[in-house]
């Protein structure tokens, strides 16, 4: 007889499960099936009182992946919010938040940048919220995980499953522990190159209250985009989406052709000249 019950832990072969009862169980896939992740509500028949084999997914309310040449990594499955975390240290790596932003707007996640570690240097984040918020319309919030500074953040996950995701060292785990009120997920330092440790080796989803959620996840340092249509690209860059069309060409691609109308707004001053880069660095890579 088939259970229904949630992936909660994902090691990217084996998984752990907990039924409607609250029943935690160690779980396997048939024929080593790797499409399933955390978040994913499954059918699964249960061994016995530790494991159980999963059969199949439930239809997905969302989906957040990344993939590139070789291969495709499932982030999370049924997400209702999305939050890319960032720091000043390390340096934030701008080409993988705005990677990630147009992931979770072609998915239609509703998505948030956080700004963690906000003491360190404030003229530094001035700049990054101003952009995220005055040119793509990106809410930010701002905190200081290590002295609990959340406010925010917890008013705005409240009623959502959210997910957690930004590159290694920008304190995820630290902003985890913070929102659960104790000490279970791992912390670590900043390396000595300053590029961030992993310390989230595996995703997990935790569970807040009733209607509210969170999964975090372990630190990235690429996001692929292999998925997303050349065609659809501009429809992901709010700061463009009004430009649609405008071109001479029906199929320009913003890169040597006439008369371009991001190319336009780019001389015209109305978008920045690092936006128009980063759009030709991601059409680039699917030409």
């Amino acid at each position: 007889m088939l259970e229904t019950a949630t992936i909660i832990e994902d090691y990217g072969r084996r998984f752990v499960v907990q039924t409607d009862n609250g029943l935690l169980l160690e779980a396997n896939t048939r024929k080593k099936r790797t499409d399933f992740v955390c978040g994913d509500r499954v059918h699964i028949q249960q061994i016995n009182n530790h494991q159980a084999v999963i059969e199949d997914y439930l239809p997905r309310q969302s989906l957040l992946f990344r993939q590139d040449e070789k291969r495709t990594k499932l982030l999370a499955a049924n997400v209702t919010q999305v939050f890319v975390v960032t720091a000043i240290l390390p340096e934030p790596n701008l080409d993988l938040i705005q990677r990630t932003l147009l992931s979770t707007i072609a998915a239609n996640i509703p998505t948030s940048l956080i700004i963690n570690k906000m003491d360190l240097a404030e003229k530094q984040i001035l700049e990054i919220e101003n952009f995220y918020t005055q040119q793509l319309k990106i809410p930010v919030i701002k905190t200081v995980a290590i002295n609990n500074d959340i406010t925010d953040l917890r008013e705005k996950m409240q009623g959502h499953c959210n997910i957690l995701v930004g590159q290694s060292g920008v304190g995820k785990s630290q902003l985890s522990n913070a929102i659960l009120g104790e000490q279970k997920a791992k912390t670590g330092d900043i390396s000595l190159n300053e590029k961030g440790k992993h310390t989230t080796t595996f995703s997990k989803l935790y569970q807040i209250d009733e209607h509210t959620s969170f999964i975090d996840t372990p630190g990235m340092q690429s996001f692929g985009l292999n998925h997303l249509s050349i065609d659809d690209i501009l429809y992901y860059f709010p700061d463009m989406q009004h430009l649609i069309g405008k071109c001479r060409f029906h199929n320009c691609r913003h890169l040597q052709e006439p008369d371009c109308a991001i190319k336009n707004a780019v001389q015209n001053n109305e978008i920045s000249t690092e936006r128009l880069l980063f759009l030709q660095k991601i059409i680039q890579e699917k030409i």
